[in-house]
């Protein structure tokens, strides 16, 4: 597989970077090529905007995705858009890598998402989900988390992890029609030892190895949603839809 490692962390040393590289490693070694786009020693601009294309269809009021989707076809996306959306669209395999803060991205790497996703090319009218640009290739999330596994349980302090990531599992990966593996994530880094992080490394060269083979998360596919909602006689299977009590929006059945 070509595989594209989006790495977003500020420090080299860090045990981000040690990831980098024994994803680097394993993955090189298991055949598969790899490009790691390393945002912060590229000094990615992760700011979105009118700078984001070289020509605009509307001078007078900016609609991004609009203006991508007319870059797109007169081919006047920025340089620096064009070169890492090269990548994506090239890419069998895509690892996002990145420490979560504040229970989501780096703004460094939400930023690449917001300018590389670009309307027309990485997704577009019709082309979502399970009709997505990207539908049979693979994408992952690998990111570390200061806070123990236990807080993000169902009933942890944090709140369940699985509802943590559903706006990027569904609202990026699953939408533009990816098939999204389980995530690697390392937990109490930087507080748990030297010991348990190496272990978190061997653990994280085992999931590696089995990414072209592993069972990808299951979303509801189109054929389950009527009306952008399930089907009444579909039973909620994932993270993001369920028929219970709303408790902090009104309730809606």
């Amino acid at each position: 597989m070509k595989v594209l490692l989006v790495y977003a962390h500020p420090e080299p040393m860090s045990f981000n970077g040690a990831m980098r590289d024994t994803a680097l490693a394993t993955l090189t070694a298991a055949g598969h090529s790899v490009v790691i786009s390393d945002l912060y020693a590229q000094g990615f601009n992760p700011v979105a905007g009118p700078g984001d294309v070289a020509v605009r269809s509307n001078e007078q009021v900016l609609n991004l995705g609009m203006e991508q989707l007319h870059a797109v076809k007169q081919g006047t996306l920025a340089k620096d858009v064009q070169t890492e959306l090269d990548k994506l669209l090239a890419a069998d395999m895509l690892i996002l890598q990145f420490p979560m803060w504040w229970f989501s991205l780096p703004a460094m790497l939400k930023g690449w998402i917001d300018r590389i996703f670009v309307f027309g090319a990485a997704y577009d009218f019709g082309r979502t989900w399970n009709k997505g640009v990207f539908a049979g290739k693979r994408a992952m999330l690998a990111f570390t988390a200061s806070a123990p596994a236990v807080a993000f349980y169902p009933d942890g302090r944090n709140g369940d992890m699985e509802r943590v990531l559903w706006p990027l599992h569904a609202g990026v990966l699953a939408l533009c029609g990816y098939s999204v593996m389980p995530p690697f994530i390392a937990h109490g880094i930087p507080f748990v030892g030297a010991a348990a992080m190496d272990a978190d490394l061997e653990r994280y060269r085992q999931h590696l190895l089995e990414i072209a083979t592993m069972k990808p998360l299951y979303f509801h596919p189109d054929s389950d949603i009527e009306g952008y909602r399930l089907r009444a006689d579909i039973e909620p299977a994932t993270p993001g839809q369920h028929r219970g009590r709303r408790w902090h929006l009104p309730d809606v059945r």
